[in-house]
């Protein structure tokens, strides 16, 4: 159901709010680019900082924006299961397409324990979900034989993986019925190599023609094309990681004229240094870091 090309994409902020405007035309240049899917309100969306009524006016517009052009996902899991399904309700009730659904942050559940949380997640939905095991932010693993026990859940229909493992990616292809999506921008290639059907990016929202093209080369079994636009890419992937995400692609799209360079705190934009780093590796990667013109030839670039 979701494959190809799914941007984790960010929440553009201005003046401490939600900025729509800005949004807008970052769906549409997403979407004009050659995404497959928007996940909105996912570690990139900085979701932990917003609001449940920020979080309901930004799926709603998305939503909207997107026009069913793409299927829209909702980043409804918390460290709270309760709090996971109160959210999942609301994306399903604002008619989003999915939800995706992380194992749950700071508690560290034993695999008991995520078992129970995915299932009464899905259990109180009709929706599709994508389940996303991120161990760097979680802090605990969630492993292919804790996934397999989860395949009677008819609405479970998709893993994020990004613990950065391809043993691990490749026993989850394995074992269980799921779709396999890349959870890490550089391990796009390799995971769609071993299995995975595409790919929630990050760097989607600055360069998605190219990692559409990424995607639609490794689909096809064009495996030296792929091979070619991810050695072209591997620099932005790596500098898009330099500082906390999504400190680097928020400096990116404020040079592109997309978005506001506004995060929220804990988060604070990147040293200069890091900056001048970005610049060079879009440079290399040949992403032109120059305000976007818009369809129309009217400059997207915000005063």
């Amino acid at each position: 159901m979701f494959e190809g090309l799914i941007v984790a994409m960010v929440t553009p902020f201005r003046d401490g709010g939600l900025d729509l405007e800005a949004t807008a035309q970052l769906v549409d240049f997403m979407i004009e680019g050659g995404v497959e899917g928007l996940v909105v309100s996912g570690s990139t969306g900085e979701a932990a900082t917003c609001t449940v009524d920020e979080r309901r006016t930004l799926w709603r517009f998305t939503r909207e924006r997107a026009r069913s052009r793409v299927p829209v996902i909702a980043g409804t899991g918390t460290h709270n299961t309760a709090e996971s399904v109160t959210l999942t309700r609301m994306a399903e009730e604002l008619g989003l397409d999915g939800a995706m659904v992380v194992t749950p942050y700071y508690n560290k559940p034993t695999p008991r324990g995520q078992v129970a949380h995915f299932s009464a997640v899905a259990k109180a939905t009709k929706l599709p979900l994508v389940l996303y095991n991120v161990p760097g932010r979680t802090a605990t693993n969630t492993m292919p034989e804790t996934l397999a026990k989860l395949q009677d859940l008819p609405n479970i229909v998709a893993i994020k993986e990004a613990s950065g493992s391809l043993d691990q990616a490749s026993a989850v292809r394995a074992r269980t019925r799921f779709t396999l999506l890349c959870g890490d921008d550089s391990l796009t290639l390799p995971m769609m190599a071993v299995g995975a059907s595409g790919v929630v990016s990050v760097a989607g929202n600055v360069a998605p023609a190219e990692m559409r093209a990424l995607c639609d080369h490794a689909r096809a079994g064009r495996m030296a094309q792929a091979q070619a636009v991810h050695q072209r890419l591997l620099p932005l992937f790596k500098a898009l990681f330099l500082e906390s995400n999504p400190g680097p692609v928020k400096c990116m799209l404020a040079a592109m004229g997309l978005i506001e360079n506004e995060l929220r705190l804990p988060l604070v934009p990147v040293e200069p240094a890091t900056a001048a780093a970005i610049a060079e590796a879009a440079a290399a990667a040949g992403i032109r870091m120059t305000p976007h013109v818009a369809a129309g030839g009217r400059s997207s670039a915000r005063a």
